[in-house]
């Protein structure tokens, strides 16, 4: 930063756009100010980062501590696409970047990384306060709609076509994000405005998000909103593999969410697409194996339904023991091994997903055929892409921050090298 001043002499006032005021945009904004070059942030909400501050409402889990390689699996078909932009701003990176803010951070017992004060905003205010002593330029309720004829950018001032002007840049990043939480500023809109540049765009689609079923109006009643808690949820996707992983799920009015549940939504989601529906295989008690149960349920029941000597002998609570019957036939119940069966292997059929604004994230987006390697568009020079705007997803857990600030990232470096090659 002491350099600045020299660095943009040396830069010939080359000025750069960011749309998009999220964590890739930021910290494309940052990376190209550092550099020297004039950066100017346009976005169409009041403030930016809003997507950012709601995502830590309830914990800023900002990425994980896993082993790189381990991390880069959560990539799934993206990975080695990604794989470059994360080993050069790993989860480790990350951290020490937060840190030069003066904001530590701590891992919690499931790995995940947190700022110790859990929130976004302070992490927010010092990073803008970073930005500003860059002298990066803050345009809000300013909106992209697109490319005049001259290639300046079109910009409606206070988000009104009427109060359009021209931008003359040397260079932009697209930081717009997907079609999720569309409250918080990512709209989708652009998708129609690259593809009327002959840009390939594959379809947003909802990530980290709710699967739909049909409950009985007794079993919403009673237990809508309820959480299962110590679970196994399982899936086979189109080509046969099984993934499964332990965690949490809700039971919702629509069907069925919650952690769990997002981290097999795109097997859910494929599945659904390609075949109308899915079953969701649930293990109610994941710490027991099958013979042991069958050991506890063959031992006498006395006077005790079945109901309370299941939840004696098993701790089954009120929502499992009701799930069980909600997604059984009676005369399941009579027989032992068959009972212990669906208590370790219980299939809930899903229909359909959620809309992608109740989504997490998105799936879909920019694909990599369309860019270089620094994440520019092949067919418009200059115009570079970055964070959930691309083709990626990945579930919660810090895997989407960090794959938005790592592209950003090489977004911002890719500017710079293009900017210096055309000094």
């Amino acid at each position: 930063m002491m350099n600045q001043k020299t660095n943009k002499q040396n830069s010939s006032a080359k000025h750069v756009a960011i749309i998009g005021g999220g964590p890739a945009g930021l910290m494309a904004a940052e990376v190209i100010a550092q550099a020297g070059f004039s950066v100017s942030i346009y976005d169409a909400m009041p403030s930016v980062g809003r997507k950012f501050l709601l995502a830590g409402v309830g914990g800023m889990n900002i990425t994980h501590s896993e082993p790189h390689e381990k991390l880069l699996t959560r990539y799934s078909h993206a990975a080695p696409f990604l794989k470059s932009y994360l080993d050069q701003f790993s989860a480790v990176h990350l951290r020490e970047w937060i840190h030069s803010l003066g904001v530590e951070t701590f891992i919690g017992s499931s790995g995940r990384v947190f700022p110790t004060d859990m929130k976004a905003a302070p992490l927010l205010r010092k990073w803008l306060h970073r930005l500003r002593e860059l002298d990066v330029q803050f345009f809000p309720r300013h909106r992209w709609l697109g490319w005049n004829d001259n290639s300046t950018l079109r910009i409606a001032e206070n988000n009104n076509q009427l109060t359009e002007k021209d931008i003359h840049v040397d260079a932009v990043v697209l930081a717009l994000g997907g079609a999720s939480w569309q409250r918080l500023g990512s709209d989708g809109a652009w998708v129609n405005l690259l593809r009327e540049k002959n840009i390939h765009i594959n379809e947003l689609l909802p990530s980290n998000c709710g699967f739909e079923t049909q409950w009985s109006e007794k079993f919403l009643q009673e237990f809508s909103g309820v959480p299962l808690q110590t679970i196994r949820l399982g899936v086979v996707d189109v080509s046969g593999e099984e993934h499964s992983v332990r965690g949490e799920a809700m039971i919702a009015k629509t069907g069925i969410e919650g952690t769990s549940v997002y981290a097999l939504s795109a097997m859910l989601r494929e599945a659904i697409r390609m075949q109308s529906a899915v079953n969701l295989y649930i293990d109610l008690l994941p710490d027991l194996s099958f013979d042991k149960i069958m050991t506890q349920l063959e031992k006498p029941r006395g006077k005790n339904s079945t109901s309370n000597f299941l939840r004696k002998q098993l701790n089954l609570s009120p929502v499992k023991l009701a799930l069980l019957r909600e997604l059984t036939p009676a005369n399941v119940w009579q027989d032992n091994r068959v009972l212990a069966q669906s208590i370790k292997k219980l299939s809930l059929t899903l229909t359909a997903y959620r809309p992608i604004d109740e989504a997490i994230s998105c799936a879909g987006g920019v694909p990599f055929c369309e860019l270089t390697s620094d994440l520019m568009l092949k067919k418009i020079p200059g115009i570079f892409c970055a964070g959930e705007m691309l083709d990626w997803e990945a579930p919660t857990g810090g895997y989407l921050l960090t794959g938005c600030f790592a592209t950003g990232r090489a977004a911002g470096l890719g500017v710079i090298d293009y900017l210096k090659n055309t000094l």
